[in-house]
């Protein structure tokens, strides 16, 4: 859990300030792109509107018409109608001829008086002269290109560095702040082991005591009462405490301890097929049918015994919740490097808000329900489940809708 926390903590922090710093670089990126555009659009303009044998001067204003833009080195030309070049500016400009005259191409047959080629980095205006003929200006943008293109590479190189310190101060500072968290979870996880262990022995002897009374034949039926109660009453203690110390051992395995579980080969199927028949009888009695679809030679690794604890917690769970006459479907199947249980029953839907919950300790969905009923417990199963699921390095999840009735899922890596 702490684990989970700390990636949580971590990603959040990250998306925080990535998508900030982005978001700052990239509005950087595009007002200097934008600025590009504008500041040829200005130097195109006044250059359509002079005349074609002036030459800009060196620190000239730029000043036309309230437009402000840098001098660029830009090539005019005047065409006719058909596109044969009438004349051009002297300005200290070589092009390409095939390149001019496909600019003209495009110049001429636009439906706008002014484009761009992105290819060729060129940028054109075109304005119509009392004569008929044309006059296109032509503008290289390779620097403004290459400018954006530098621009786009460093900011590239700061958002990398920026999140990798990022990172680093993320997991330092994580590490920091979950210390408390961490103390109280060591000790609370603990108390709970210790306190388990401690009441397994009184339990014992009380068990013993009672099973010694109520084979005692002088006793009057009022006293059997009390002591067949309270044996009662000390059998689900020990359940109790047994499933604490489950969930104890599973804290334990989540958070790294070793030799809490063991890591071996484990045929998957044969432990879910085995789950499945072992309460094949118990869903008998409550007339369902429990429908196997397990493919064979499932390999995962872990421990076998709480593996089977896992799949045996969901068919119970699914037997004691499923309707009478519907069958409970369990089904493992592969799926890439995964294996996938599914425990399915068709019973009383289990809401939004209580699916929320469902894994949680000591959770009931029923809050009426009694450890006395058939389907009584102290809503610790599902929770082992989930640390089983989790100390293996996997997933478990639950849905519930009408149609589909309810559906456990556990996903593990298989070997």
């Amino acid at each position: 859990m702490l684990r989970s926390l700390r990636i949580k903590f971590i990603v959040i922090i990250m998306a925080l300030v990535g998508t900030v710093l982005v978001s700052v670089l990239g509005g950087s990126f595009i007002s200097t792109w934008q600025t590009q555009a504008e500041m040829t659009d200005a130097a195109l303009e006044r250059s359509i509107q002079r005349d074609i044998r002036d030459r800009p001067l060196m620190a000239d204003s730029g000043k036309m018409h309230n437009q402000v833009g840098p001098n660029m080195l830009i090539l005019s030309v005047e065409v006719d109608e058909t596109g044969v070049l009438l004349q051009s500016n002297d300005a200290p400009v070589t092009i390409d001829s095939g390149v001019l005259a496909n600019v003209l191409n495009n110049a001429l047959s636009s439906e706008t008086d002014r484009g761009r080629d992105n290819e060729l980095h060129i940028a054109w205006r075109r304005a119509q002269l009392p004569s008929g003929a044309w006059r296109v200006v032509i503008a290289d943008t390779s620097s403004s290109y290459y400018a954006l293109y530098s621009l786009a590479i460093k900011d590239l190189a700061i958002t990398a560095v920026a999140m990798g310190v990022l990172f680093a101060i993320s997991v330092g500072l994580s590490s920091w702040l979950l210390k408390p968290v961490e103390r109280a979870w060591e000790q609370q996880r603990r108390f709970v082991a210790d306190a388990s262990h401690e009441l397994k022995t009184p339990l014992a002897v009380i068990i013993a005591n009672t099973q010694i009374l109520n084979k005692d034949t002088t006793l009057s039926a009022e006293s059997r009462r009390w002591i067949e109660s309270t044996a009662d009453e000390s059998a689900h203690m020990k359940n109790l405490v047994e499933e604490l110390l489950e969930l104890a051992r599973t804290d334990e395995s989540t958070a790294g301890a070793q030799g809490v579980m063991q890591k071996t080969d484990v045929d998957f199927s044969e432990v879910v097929e085995s789950a499945a028949l072992e309460f094949d009888a118990i869903a008998f009695e409550r007339g369902c049918e429990i429908r196997e679809d397990v493919q064979p030679d499932i390999h995962v690794e872990g421990d076998p015994e709480w593996l089977a604890r896992l799949a045996k917690i969901l068919v119970d769970n699914a037997c004691k919740y499923a309707s009478a006459g519907t069958p409970i479907n369990v089904s493992l199947a592969k799926e890439g490097k995964h294996c996938v249980l599914k425990v399915n029953n068709h019973g009383q839907t289990i809401s939004p808000e209580n699916l929320e919950h469902i894994f949680d300790r000591f959770y009931r969905t029923d809050k009426a329900r009694s450890r006395e009923t058939k389907t009584g417990g102290f809503g610790l199963g599902l929770a082992i489940a989930k640390g089983v699921a989790d100390s293996h390095g996997g997933e478990i999840s639950a849905q519930s809708t009408d149609a589909n009735g309810t559906t456990f899922r556990v996903v593990l890596t298989c070997i």
